[in-house]
């Protein structure tokens, strides 16, 4: 734990004086621009990239103060003048040189100012309408038990959201769409881009009275989603919860979507995008510590998986390594990811870590593996909640993940919620699951003094020196070590922008009000 602090200490400390082009499209999407230009691109990314091509060295530090500028100048609001600006109507060069001026600056940099304070307002208001329902409805038992949002389109998630919650859910996932900047990315490599089409289901021809078709997971969808979710909440009279899965590239937009529609849970994990995805980790480290200050702001959990696969050093030795060993190196990085957010400000019962690595139950001894991964996990973060999602198993071995939960409950500790596989029979999955977590908190009521032996104690001690052998490497050499070279598709780019950029003395609109902790609501 002292090497992964040290590590994630040390680049805390760079990444939050950094920013990206998903930061910066985050920022406008703060300060109030929304939705598509007219040339049907998400209009945020369609200004940022103007702007690149207006300062490609970063020398303003961030699009802010000349969007700012230019809203005096031209007497707009924002949506008009990104609208503008995405048409070439307006060139925001022009606004940056006006910030020479002094006294232009100062009324830019208060215009700013006002901008992020309303943004800031509606966070502060959208966590207190959480806490009030909360107050109402009532805090559902743990581990809350979810489920994966299965329709593309918002109007069939809807229906999806009032039959999951019925059925005892107490938690719903939706995975968000890759980004423009993602998908440009694939498409240079020759990967296919997943699209998004609006379908009208068998048996109900659309009518102007359904919902506009939209994606479920965009920030519209997400909206009527949570409001679905409100509903029938109050119906089964206890609080159900949004969970959101940002794509790789897209974690500073995910942020301020999570904070403007009150998501409740928001998988956040540098690591991955670094590893699976082959993000640029300056790039990656500063995207997720700017969306930390948004989560805390909102009150968002923070959900970090349990490592993701690294194999990479076995690809440089040819050899492949043991089931301890990969557990042990995702365990470093969950180790680094945890602490990094924590030194961005995250108290620890607000970040939620995965127990188990998705591959564990395709290993022999799963059981006992699981086990000692769980207990592992809790005696080197005891102040975290601890989360369970099931993996895809092969048919074969589809039923050990229910014995396997049920074994690991006694030794987890505080656990924050429970993920199976998506269902036809949702009652029944919902009720196994809480039999099985049932089961395993009555035997942690029931016994005294759960001592590691034989193959878990084996696994555990294995696992914990690949960890620490993984975090020493990642010292001496670097992010090589882990995510090997090159980087795959997510690091390359057809025009290959600077990944990060200095703020250094720029002005941050959000520095202020997001580093103060929100105040409670008057009584």
């Amino acid at each position: 734990m002292q090497l992964a602090e040290s590590l994630a200490g040390a680049w805390a400390a760079r990444a939050r004086t950094t920013t990206t082009a998903g930061q910066e499209r985050a920022i406008l999407r703060l300060f109030g621009v929304h939705g598509i230009d007219r040339a049907g691109q998400p209009l945020a990314g369609a200004v940022v990239e103007r702007w690149r091509v207006a300062d490609p060295h970063g020398r303003i530090g961030g699009v802010a103060l000349p969007f700012a500028m230019a809203l005096l100048e031209y007497d707009l609001v924002p949506q008009q003048l990104a609208l503008d600006v995405a048409a070439g109507s307006v060139d925001l060069a022009m606004e940056a040189a006006l910030l020479r001026e002094p006294d232009r600056r100062v009324v830019a940099e208060a215009e700013a100012d006002r901008l992020a304070a309303a943004a800031v307002e509606r966070i502060d208001a959208n966590r207190t309408v959480r806490r009030e329902i909360l107050s109402l409805l009532g805090e559902p038992l743990q581990p809350w038990i979810g489920m994966q949002l299965n329709e593309p389109d918002v109007d069939g998630a809807v229906e999806e959201v009032e039959r999951l919650v019925g059925a005892g859910v107490d938690l719903v996932r939706v995975e968000i769409p890759v980004g423009r900047e993602l998908a440009d990315r694939m498409q240079d490599a020759g990967l296919d881009v997943p699209q998004w089409q609006p379908r009208t289901r068998p048996g109900r021809p659309r009518d102007d009275a359904e919902v506009e078709p939209a994606p479920t997971g965009s920030q519209r969808g997400l909206a009527l989603v949570r409001t679905a979710l409100d509903e029938a909440a109050a119906e089964r009279r206890a609080y159900a919860r949004l969970a959101t899965a940002p794509p790789a590239l897209g974690i500073p937009e995910g942020a301020v979507v999570a904070a403007f529609e009150r998501i409740d849970i928001a998988e956040a994990n540098p690591m991955v995008e670094i590893v699976d995805h082959g993000v640029d980790p300056d790039r990656a480290l500063s995207d997720h510590a700017f969306a930390h200050r948004l989560y805390r702001r909102a009150g968002t959990f923070v959900s970090i998986g349990a490592g993701p696969l690294v194999v990479a050093p076995d690809l440089s030795s040819g050899v492949p390594s043991d089931a301890a060993t990969r557990s042990g190196r995702a365990l470093a990085l969950q180790a680094i990811a945890t602490a990094f957010a924590r030194h961005d400000g995250l108290a620890p019962d607000s970040v939620l870590l995965g127990a188990l690595p998705a591959w564990l139950c395709d290993e022999p001894h799963p059981g006992t593996r699981a086990i000692a991964e769980v207990a592992v996990r809790r005696a080197l973060f005891p102040a975290h909640p601890l989360s369970f999602e099931e993996p895809a198993l092969r048919s074969e071995r589809a039923g050990l993940w229910l014995g396997v939960l049920t074994a690991c409950v006694p030794f987890a500790g505080p656990s924050a919620f429970v993920l199976p596989q998506p269902s036809r029979d949702v009652p029944a999955t919902v009720v196994r699951a809480r039999a099985a977590t049932g089961i395993g908190a009555e035997v942690a009521t029931a016994t005294r003094g759960r001592t590691l032996a034989g193959h878990a104690l084996d696994h555990a001690r294995a696992m914990v020196e690949a960890a620490v052998m993984t975090l020493e490497r990642i010292s001496d050499e670097g992010w090589r070590a882990v995510a090997g070279e090159p980087l795959p598709v997510a690091a390359r780019s057809r025009s290959s922008p600077a990944s990060v950029i200095d703020r250094g003395d720029a002005f941050d609109p959000f520095a202020a009000s997001l580093g103060r902790e929100p105040q409670p609501p008057a009584s």
